[in-house]
């Protein structure tokens, strides 16, 4: 499938995840065992930037977000865990400095995928009403340490960099608290954390790979508040003075520059100066290599070779009805309405075996004759489908039949042409996924290099592994045992197993291509099996 028509399937999905808030006690007068520096000033309310995730390069732009095609590789071994984790850049600096600018800077120059801007101003604490008062009279501390909340932002930046799916709060400076709706980041290979005291609290150190200070001049400082506060906030010069000199001059003394002794990096002239952008790239550059994993297919292809096919696998079972309908979709002569007939009716079975391995319990009702039937009941929070596009998609029809009102997320996984691995470009998941039982549907599995990317996306989004069923409705031998092995908890479905993988990683004797028979496009001439059932798949 073409890159753009990839992106058209895109625009029609909605990425926006919605989540729950959560409300924090305001600033306390608590013990401050944490911090390097002493703390004892403030500084008063400046303009803010927030936390987002910008990818590179671009490829279309719509109304409401930038597409980008550039796909996420593994980022777990073979084994289904984590083998390396983000890089993460500490960036600090006094206001105004330029500390956004520097990062929007070595976004722009690094060129890769999934990077994210973590902004220190979307953890700030809810304001209790005494607190409000103050700061709409820009009165309150809102630069002294205990004004952000260090529990939740080290909690989410430690999160973020082992590759889970993290919530940031979203601030809302107008009434100093937090937004209903907060903001689901995921997938960073690249994290760069930016804040005025993004090196004052000891286990956040810990977590960076890189610290850069951003050393501006003070009065480069002073004129670009001036320029911002009375430009966009409506205030005359002498009170911008008044808190420059009260609050701000005297907390970049006390708590922010003492830290730049920690940097690796010092910047000065902030996003002027390119030499030292440059250098830090070349840096990240290298750091990234060095973590770059590189799969060996034909070494997954043989690792299982010989070995009994797992437990956790369910097939249906050969009867004739069922060896009929492979019949029929597997010859290369039936046509594409019979292909899609015989297919939806093997869809519609394997789901239902699917359900069967579902937790019940027992459920007493009343028959209409006044007698009690001790039937089943699903034990369970909710059920999640999950496809794997675009093939897994052809399965949602017969997931969404039986199971009312049930959720759908999609994943889109495709195979990068150059390394042979598979790269995550995109998905959208329910809000609370982490609660349910998901059914992870793909129409076709042979090497399982996809299924073990998506299962990884689920565990990211905390979904509990014995909660989750891959299923599918051809499967080879390879990828059985590759996803077995990697996830042993995972439960498999599927209706039939074929033994071989030639050397293009097709099943054999196979399917063909399922997604271009099911929606009647063409296949390339060097198309796989994997790579074209889940072209818009992850």
């Amino acid at each position: 499938m073409s890159a753009i028509s990839i992106e058209d399937r895109r625009i029609k999905m909605d990425s926006e995840e919605k989540t729950s808030t959560v409300v924090n006690s305001g600033v306390g007068e608590g013990s401050l065992d944490r911090l390097l520096p002493s703390v004892t000033m403030g500084l008063s309310p400046r303009k803010r930037t927030t936390s987002q995730c910008k990818s590179e390069p671009p490829l279309l732009r719509t109304s409401k977000r930038t597409i980008y095609t550039a796909g996420r590789p593994p980022w777990y071994n073979e084994h289904g865990t984590q083998s390396k984790e983000a890089f993460v850049i500490g960036l600090c600096g006094g206001s105004a400095s330029g500390k956004t600018t520097v990062a929007r800077k070595i976004i722009e120059a690094l060129d890769v995928p999934w990077v994210v801007l973590l902004s220190m101003d979307s953890f700030y604490k809810v304001l209790t009403p005494d607190q409000q008062v103050l700061a709409a009279s820009n009165d309150y501390n809102f630069d002294h340490p205990d004004a952000f909340d260090f529990d939740l932002l080290t909690h989410t930046l430690r999160k973020l960099k082992k590759g889970k799916s993290v919530k940031i709060p979203v601030y809302d400076f107008t009434t100093h608290g937090r937004q209903k709706e907060w903001k689901t980041v995921y997938g960073a290979s690249v994290i760069i954390f930016e804040g005025i005291m993004a090196f004052t609290d000891k286990e956040l150190l810990q977590l960076l790979d890189m610290k850069i200070f951003v050393d501006t001049d003070s009065d480069i400082r002073l004129v670009r508040r001036l320029r911002r506060d009375i430009t966009e906030r409506g205030r005359d010069i002498e009170g911008v003075i008044k808190q420059y000199n009260k609050f701000v001059k005297p907390a970049f003394e006390q708590y922010i520059e003492p830290t730049m002794r920690l940097a690796d990096i010092v910047v000065p002239r902030g996003g002027c100066n390119m030499v030292a952008i440059d250098l830090i790239v070349q840096h990240v550059h290298s750091q990234l290599e060095e973590r770059k994993l590189r799969w060996d297919m034909a070494a997954l292809a043989s690792a299982h070779q010989a070995q009994p096919l797992p437990q956790t696998l369910s097939v249906l079972d050969s009867t004739p009805q069922v060896r009929g309908m492979h019949t029929i979709i597997r010859n290369k002569e039936t046509s594409r309405d019979e292909f899609i007939f015989y297919s939806k009716r093997l869809m519609r079975l394997l789901i239902e075996r699917a359900l069967s391995f579902l937790p019940s319990q027992i459920h007493v009702v009343q028959t209409p004759q006044g007698e009690d039937y001790d039937g089943r009941a699903f034990h369970g929070k909710r059920i999640t489908g999950v496809s794997i596009l675009r093939a897994g998609e052809t399965m949602e029809p017969a997931l969404r039949a039986v199971c009312k009102d049930v959720r759908i997320g999609k994943i889109l996984i495709q195979t990068n042409q150059d390394t042979g691995e598979p790269e995550l470009h995109y998905l959208r998941l329910p809000k609370d996924i982490s609660e349910d039982h998901v059914i992870l549907m793909d129409c076709t599995v042979s090497t399982g290099a996809a299924a073990m990317m998506a299962v990884r996306v689920l565990l990211d989004h905390d979904v509990q592994e014995e909660k989750i069923l891959l299923v599918s409705l051809l499967m080879a031998e390879m990828g059985v045992h590759s996803v077995a092995y990697a996830f042993p908890q995972v439960k498999i479905i599927t209706t039939a197993v074929d033994k071989k993988v030639n050397d293009l990683f097709h099943i054999i004797p196979g399917i063909g291509n399922f997604g271009d028979r099911y929606f009647g496009t063409d296949a390339p001439p060097d198309w796989s099996d994997e790579e074209m059932m889940d072209e818009p798949s992850c």
